[in-house]
């Protein structure tokens, strides 16, 4: 580390639970984040100022006007650019020293587990079911530990998954495949609140990727932001699970 890293990330290095063996496995990781939206937003503008070395951008869409309200990361004059291409300039405007790749399209079977294979962990930051099961059921493939979060109206939750066998995997929360899932756009949504949810899946990232403290595996954490309470469920593995049980491996 040279010293301008070390004085970039000195309140970090601090923290004895990182310290610079820490911050030197956040330079060198690899976290491939799905959707660059209200969750997506706060996580990638904390990663890369946390220095995660290696970020993956993966969204299709576009920067438009109703999402500035709660998509931090964007600007009003990037309305009508590629979110990965809007977020990526925030990003790098924060931190010039991490290295971004983008991916403007939906990550397919094949291209999604390559990705997945590849990082060291995965945040799922998207909006709807079909995309959180196929990066779930790749995380669990390739062993590689999951962050996902969601926020609706005035709630939130947050969880992780180790990926390892013998823990709960995202598909244990949610058994069915046919749920249709709520939108932002039909629902309504709180600026701040998927800032704090956002916050806390990269809270967690930074502390599986440099093995600080405990994370949430197993746990699932409940936000009620109109009343400001917070509830934490302990998640168990589904033994019918079709993605993680013994069964299905």
């Amino acid at each position: 580390m040279n010293d301008d890293q070390l004085l970039r990330y000195s309140r970090q290095i601090m923290l004895p639970s990182i310290g610079i063996e820490g911050q030197q496995r956040l330079l060198e990781s690899r976290v491939l984040l799905v959707g660059l939206g209200g969750l997506g937003s706060p996580v990638a503008l904390y990663l890369a100022a946390a220095g995660v070395g290696q970020l993956v951008l993966s969204d299709f869409d576009k920067v438009d006007l109703s999402n500035l309200q709660r998509q931090i990361a964007h600007t009003t004059d990037a309305i009508g650019e590629l979110k990965v291409e809007s977020a990526r300039r925030a990003l790098l405007a924060l931190n010039p020293e991490i290295q971004i790749e983008t991916i403007d399209r939906i990550l397919q079977e094949q291209e999604l587990e390559l990705e997945v294979q590849k990082a060291d962990l995965v945040i799922d930051a998207s909006d709807n079911f079909a995309t959180r099961f196929a990066i779930n059921s790749a995380c669990q493939y390739h062993a590689t530990p999951l962050v996902s979060g969601a926020a609706i109206r005035m709630e939130g939750q947050v969880s992780a998954f180790s990926g390892q066998p013998g823990g709960p995997c995202y598909r244990c929360l949610y058994p069915e495949e046919g749920q249709v899932a709520d939108t932002c756009s039909e629902n309504g949504v709180l600026a701040p609140l998927v800032g704090i949810i956002g916050s806390i899946q990269a809270t967690e990232a930074i502390k599986i990727l440099t093995g600080a403290g405990t994370p949430l595996f197993g746990q699932l954490l409940i936000l009620d932001a109109l009343h400001m309470q917070w509830r934490s469920l302990k998640l168990k593995p589904d033994p019918r699970c079709p993605i993680c049980s013994d069964d299905h491996h």
